[in-house]
């Protein structure tokens, strides 16, 4: 994972989130970067309003992104750098300098990430507050927050990966705080190299044994408390959970991307629960993110993965990050164990675990909607995907860079250039939280902004019906329940930026938590068909999950 905290006269703009990822850990960064550099266009257009006919600016010039943000460069940064693999307390120690700091601001890849950071500041007597792209929790005389914000990875994630890079440039704050795998250290001292700031590096060393087993688990029959079987399908996931429980031994929680993260957070909860009866965890690569688990064993169902071109193997870092979560410190499980359910797969787990992490060689970079809005101006176009599209056909990048992989973007872009929006509200509906992937959550975006489009205000009743959900009977309609979640999660995401014109947030909210516990439900019901005295003490009817406020939407 990536992670920054930022100390004393931090900049506090809007949200942030940190970055959980393979070679980094958490980072901050303000809202506002996602949607513009911290120079305003119109401060960009006095700059160059200067130009003669003679002398043009080239924007597709990427070659100095540091100097996007001239806030950031009129302070003298100290980047402080801890480096380590999982499980070696360099986000304690960052988390701690940020509790100490009069101000701060902790920036993750996940949700639940910032939870916890702002559970765990506000039980130590730091006010902080909670702000994330759905939801805002403020606390009284606060000057700390937890935050999330689109991050990558890591610095090198061909998708995402502009976002971390952009945080590591543009915030303004005296103290960076900056949590990862020392593969990126090179990388980032080649980038800070011209700020001017001054960089740390602190290392740290892993404070629990991982022992790799040179035999592979064999039998379902020896899963033990404790274990977490990994896989990349989410069709594997709940194979592997009636499997694991049709044993009649244990009881699974699943942990993956698409569930909502109130339902992730609770199957979390309950597998790290000594006296709940879900003692094993079913998860995919998900738990890399820097989610607290007390795993004793992790045990790979299998060594490849499809990324969304092609059947891989795992690479060393993924790997070593899912691996290294087992044997959690300071956890019931001191030494942890990692395996593979077949034999073949094991050479592949020793010689990664054994290796050290490719040193990342460039950052990703995307430009802002500043660069986009004034090289709209040179195409005389309002096309959002022929803007984009033409101005990544020619950008100029240096070495450290690459520009990050637009394909999901485009396919926006390609949407929303049939309606009738500015460019600004294009690019906001571009950079919104929508799984194209998913055909309801895809359906959902095209509505929201044709409504938005045509009236100027989106009613969520014009395309949901409160009242309509049901717990899931198959995995089909599972899956339905799941994409109804991220339409009600994009609503609740444009409700923070467009509040006037998505005025239903309350509503959105309370069916999304409603869509939580009917994913919760299924969970729990998909066990074992005959109920035993070993039942979660916390298994109830659906009825007393809900609070009063929700149970009229149901």
């Amino acid at each position: 994972m990536a992670s920054f905290l930022l100390r004393r006269r931090v900049l506090s703009l809007g949200i942030s989130r940190t970055l959980s990822a393979g070679n980094m850990e958490p980072i901050w960064l303000p809202m506002e970067l996602r949607i513009a550099a911290l120079a305003t266009i119109s401060d960009t257009m006095r700059k160059y309003s200067g130009c003669t006919g003679t002398t043009k600016f080239d924007f597709t010039d990427l070659t100095h992104p540091h100097t996007w943000y001239p806030n950031a460069r009129r302070k003298c940064r100290k980047v402080i750098l801890h480096m380590g693999p999982t499980n070696s307390g360099k986000t304690y120690h960052a988390l701690k300098q940020l509790e100490s700091s009069s101000s701060g601001i902790y920036c993750g890849p996940l949700r639940l990430l910032a939870w916890e950071v702002a559970k765990r500041l506000n039980k130590a007597k730091v006010p902080c507050d909670l702000i994330t792209g759905q939801e805002r929790e403020e606390v009284d005389g606060a000057k700390h927050k937890a935050v999330t914000v689109e991050m990558a990875d890591m610095l090198g994630c061909r998708t995402r990966g502009f976002s971390f890079t952009r945080a590591l440039l543009g915030i303004s704050a005296d103290e960076l705080h900056l949590c990862g795998d020392a593969a990126s250290i090179p990388l980032i001292q080649k980038i800070l190299k011209v700020t001017g700031d001054e960089v740390e590096v602190e290392f740290y060393e892993r404070l629990s044994p991982l022992v790799p087993s040179k035999v592979p688990l064999g039998s379902f029959s020896q899963i033990q408390t404790g274990d977490c079987i990994v896989t990349f399908s989410r069709k594997e996931i709940y194979k592997l959970k009636r499997k694991i429980e049709n044993g009649g031994k244990h009881l699974c929680s699943v942990v993956y991307g698409s569930l909502p993260p109130e339902t992730r957070t609770r199957q979390a909860t309950m597998f790290n629960d000594a006296s709940s009866d879900f003692d094993v965890l079913v998860a995919s690569d998900a738990i890399g993110m820097g989610l607290n688990l007390n795993i004793s064993r992790i045990i790979f169902s299998t060594m490849k993965k499809f990324d969304g071109f092609e059947m891989r193997d795992l690479t060393v870092s993924e790997i070593k990050q899912i691996a290294g979560r087992a044997g959690r410190y300071g956890s019931r499980f001191p030494v942890g164990e990692v395996t593979c359910i077949d034999a073949e797969d094991l050479p592949l787990l020793h010689s990664s675990l054994e290796s050290p992490s490719p040193t990342l060689e460039r950052a990703g970079l995307f430009p802002t909607f500043d660069l986009m809005f004034m090289y709209s101006r040179v195409c005389q176009t309002n096309g959002l995907h022929q803007i984009l599209e033409h101005f990544l056909d020619n950008a100029k990048l240096s070495e450290n860079y690459f520009i990050a992989d637009c394909e999901e973007t485009l396919k926006v872009a390609a949407v929303l250039d049939e309606l009738p929006l500015g460019l600004h509200d294009k690019y906001l509906f571009c950079i919104s939280p929508v799984d194209m992937a998913d055909d309801i959550s895809s359906q959902g975006l095209t509505q929201f902004a044709q409504n938005y489009a045509n009236k100027g205000i989106v009613r969520l009743r014009e395309i949901f019906t409160p009242g309509t959900l049901r717990v899931p009977k198959t995995q089909t309609a599972l899956k339905e329940l799941e994409s109804i979640h991220k339409v009600l999660d994009l609503y609740v995401w444009l409700s923070f930026r467009l509040e006037d014109s998505f005025p239903d947030r309350d509503v959105a909210s309370s069916q999304k938590a409603i869509c939580s516990l009917l994913i919760e439900e299924f969970l729990e019901r998909l066990g074992w068909q005959e109920p035993t005295a070993r039942r979660l003490p916390s298994r109830r009817s659906l009825g007393s999950l809900l609070s009063k406020d929700i149970r009229p939407y149901l």
